[in-house]
């Protein structure tokens, strides 16, 4: 029973790899999603942003077990999107971010009680159900827009800019990784603390790297973006031929 249950898991072992792969996509989604809303007009941008989500979706919801390229696609979809989503809600309809962080906050605890409540477990090793995999995708949907509120909110609101924001995050993230490591935190909440923490990181490096020097960054958003894509394609090609991420099946 558990083999099976083993091979038919939807996401990957968590590595070294999953984390570096995970901050790599949040940085790209960032940067990506800055340079098409300037390149295109935001509204088609959005929209093609939205197309490409659900498709990604779609596609890891139609695979029977954990495909490397077909995961990462879909968490690269979620971190572009977002990023337009989130933007759109501050400059498009004018919400404060503090206001954005508190709601996603709220939106993620309901998703991870209604998680709970229905399946009994959050953890990220039994994703073996369509259920639990819908209960996941939905959950890192909310992370992703949880994260780019709290950045931006560092960068900008608080007024610490890009690269201090940068540097913030990459302390707090040390917190649940060190807590776990030393101190025994259960392993689940220590995942999703990461988690939700991967994309501030991510996210206020690459705001850093591709806006323009007038808001703080560097306006390389082109470059940062493609060189961020030939990395994450280069983790995900070494993961699908070594299989580090898939869990053995005895």
């Amino acid at each position: 029973m558990k083999s099976l249950k083993n091979a038919a898991i939807k996401v990957p072992e968590i590595t070294a790899y999953f984390w570096i792969i995970k901050l790599l996509t949040t940085a790209m989604g960032e940067a990506t999603s800055d340079y098409l809303v300037h390149l295109l007009n935001p509204i088609p941008a959005v929209i093609l942003g939205g197309v490409c989500l659900i498709l990604a979706l779609t596609l890891q919801f139609l695979v029977r077990r954990y495909i490397a390229w077909v995961y990462w696609l879909a968490v690269a979809m979620v971190a572009v999107f977002g990023t337009m989503a989130a933007d759109v809600m501050h400059v498009g309809l004018g919400v404060p971010y503090i206001v954005s962080s508190i709601f996603f906050a709220i939106a993620l605890v309901v998703v991870f009680i209604t998680w709970y409540f229905s399946e009994k477990t959050l953890s990220f090793h039994s994703i073996y159900t369509t259920r639990r995999e819908i209960f996941y995708w939905v959950t890192v949907l909310a992370t992703f827009a949880l994260g780019t509120a709290l950045g931006d909110l560092t960068a900008t609101t608080f007024g610490l800019g890009y690269l201090s924001s940068t540097v913030l995050f990459a302390v707090i993230i040390a917190i649940p990784a060190l807590a776990y490591w030393i101190f025994g935190l259960n392993d689940i909440i220590a995942f999703w603390a990461t988690y939700v923490l991967t994309r501030p990181l991510g996210a206020s490096f690459a705001d850093w790297m591709s806006r323009s020097r007038n808001l703080g960054g560097l306006g390389l958003a082109g470059p940062t973006s493609l060189v961020l894509t030939i990395l994450i394609i280069g983790f995900v090609l070494y993961l699908t031929f070594t299989r580090k991420d898939v869990r053995s099946e005895s």
